[in-house]
């Protein structure tokens, strides 16, 4: 057996780069294929329904269901805001008249006869959606959905919370072991993307928050700071809704864990870079990765699609040679190239049989494992 098949993690230099942007439902496309976009550029937007409210209006003005159309001031379809009033009864000879109010701004939906109940649905909420990415749009709908297209330096993380921001990139750690903390994160990076070593304490974080900064990245993070800045757990829940001021992304793990050294040396080469991240993650399945983007658009779209590479459809194919991180004790973190792909099962520690792989760690020490304890940094 030449190769076999592990899950992957991108650490790309320079790869062709295909993002998907897509309305939650349909709306209004405003783009088209060809276009130069910025990552600031609305490419899409539409209007998510308002939250409806039912008022048992027949009840309220102590009438029979079927009186509602005599007695509503407003009909079906017209606009209202709150507190304004939709309906009144006749009263007893112009007196004893009882009213009924909106209860938001929005529109009435229905009005049931046979129920008694009023829908006044809320105002729609606009979406809309950018680019998140500089590039060029290569693949649209009318309605939904947009394709852009470029060359990026490419690399995903661990672990995040956040979503979306885009920023300057600032490399602020001097090597990919030093601690990012509080004395690192000053007022001038309001704006920035900062790099930082092998871990971000809480006290960076509290900083660049307060400072504005759009995101911190670096090589793992305490848990227990997680659960301060969220208030609760994350578990196995999908992240990237946070709303905490910052986007957090770790490319290694938890606690303080060195940051590979060639996703190190990728940021320092991209020191000043527009860059794009998104903390999103979702740890079962269909598993979301966090990511950060760096575009590399130069010259024309042709140029830039010529000096890109293309990425074939060979992802997740491991060889001798391919570069890998181990995920489990007692090797946790550790870098290193496969070496030996064996064939045949062999017998583990706990009398079990698994497919192994023979790696070559970054000191030279030569170690075996089970394939399930690694994943391959795609390069």
């Amino acid at each position: 057996m030449g190769h076999a098949f592990t899950p992957g993690l991108k650490v790309s230099e320079k790869m062709l780069l295909r993002k998907e942007r897509r309305l939650p439902l349909k709306g209004k496309v405003s783009v088209k294929v060809g276009d130069r976009v910025k990552a600031e550029d609305i490419v899409a937007k539409t209007e998510l329904p308002g939250t409806p409210h039912m008022v048992n209006a027949a009840n309220k003005l102590s009438v029979q269901p079927s009186e509602l159309p005599g007695i509503m001031l407003k009909k079906e379809g017209d606009l209202v805001a709150e507190k304004e009033l939709i309906a009144q009864t006749k009263g007893l000879f112009g007196l004893l008249k009882t009213y009924l109010y909106s209860p938001v701004n929005g529109t009435i939906e229905s009005i049931s006869t046979v129920t008694g109940q009023v829908f006044v649905r809320e105002n729609p909420i606009p979406v809309q959606i950018n680019a998140y990415v500089d590039g060029e749009v290569v693949e649209t709908d009318t309605d939904e959905t947009v394709i852009i297209q470029t060359p990026a330096t490419f690399i995903q993380g661990i672990f995040g919370i956040g979503g979306e921001t885009i920023g300057e990139l600032m490399v602020v750690s001097k090597s990919p072991d030093e601690v990012l903390d509080g004395g690192n994160i000053t007022p001038d990076m309001k704006g920035k993307i900062v790099v930082g070593g092998s871990l971000a304490t809480s006290d960076a974080i509290k900083k660049a928050i307060a400072y504005g900064v759009k995101g911190v990245i670096a090589g793992g993070i305490n848990d227990w700071d997680i659960r301060e800045f969220l208030g609760y757990d994350i578990g196995v829940a999908i992240t990237g809704s946070e709303e905490i001021g910052c986007t957090i992304l770790v490319t290694e793990g938890f606690g303080r864990i060195k940051m590979a050294s060639r996703t190190f040396d990728l940021f320092k080469e991209r020191q000043g870079m527009k860059t794009s991240i998104n903390g999103a993650t979702q740890i079962r399945a269909g598993v979301m990765r966090p990511e950060v983007v760096i575009p590399l658009l130069q010259g024309n779209a042709q140029d830039s699609q010529k000096h890109a590479e293309v990425r074939e459809e060979t992802e997740g194919i491991l060889n001798i040679g391919s570069h890998i991180r181990i995920i489990r004790q007692p090797y946790f973190g550790k870098l290193g190239t496969v070496s030996g792909l064996p064939v045949q099962l062999q017998v583990l520690e706990t009398e079990s049989k698994a497919r192994v792989l023979e790696v070559t760690l970054e000191n030279g020490e030569k170690i075996v494992l089970p394939r399930a304890n690694i994943e391959m940094i795609e390069k």
